[in-house]
């Protein structure tokens, strides 16, 4: 399927989501790297004031980078470390509004100043994290958090995942 190349307003952040939502789930293929890749573009082309976006994979209790948009980042992560380590270990959305205030923050791009993460779950094992940073201060809040929650668990659903993924 061929993304929108239509913009989707920000005004309402709930009717936003859903507008994204649909498109995710009429582009989302069997393969999930196919479907990593098109999320990632997809999440960078329509949120607005963001800097990255991306996805970092579980590989034995290390997060290794994936599908992403932006400048080079980070290559490997271990869980509990920065912001995605930290939402890979404890399996909770980070929403840090100053990474500067982030105990151990890992700096990959020092334009980011907020960031929102997202540990993806299957079968009760972190498969990976959904990463988004912003060049804006208190960029992302609880209805980014749920809008992205949802995007995850459309992945989730629509994906056939390897089946010894971690």
């Amino acid at each position: 399927m061929e993304a929108s190349t239509r913009a989707i307003s920000y005004s309402d952040k709930s009717k936003f989501y859903r507008e994204l939502q649909s498109e995710v789930i009429g582009m989302c293929e069997p393969e999930w790297f196919a479907n990593l890749a098109n999320v990632s573009a997809l999440l960078k082309q329509h949120l607005p004031q963001i800097n990255w976006v991306g996805f970092y994979l579980n590989h034995k209790e290390e997060l290794v980078l994936s599908s992403f948009q932006g400048l080079p980042a980070c290559t490997r992560i271990r869980f509990g470390k920065g912001v995605c380590g930290t939402a890979a270990a404890t399996r909770e959305i980070q929403i840090v509004p100053d990474v500067d205030q982030f105990p151990g923050h890992i700096v990959c791009d020092s334009a980011s100043r907020s960031e929102i993460v997202l540990p993806i779950i299957r079968d009760n094992k972190v498969i990976g994290v959904l990463d988004i940073d912003s060049p804006i201060l208190n960029r992302f809040d609880q209805a980014d958090a749920d809008g992205l929650k949802k995007i995850v668990d459309i992945l989730l659903e629509k994906t056939i995942w390897p089946p010894n993924f971690t």
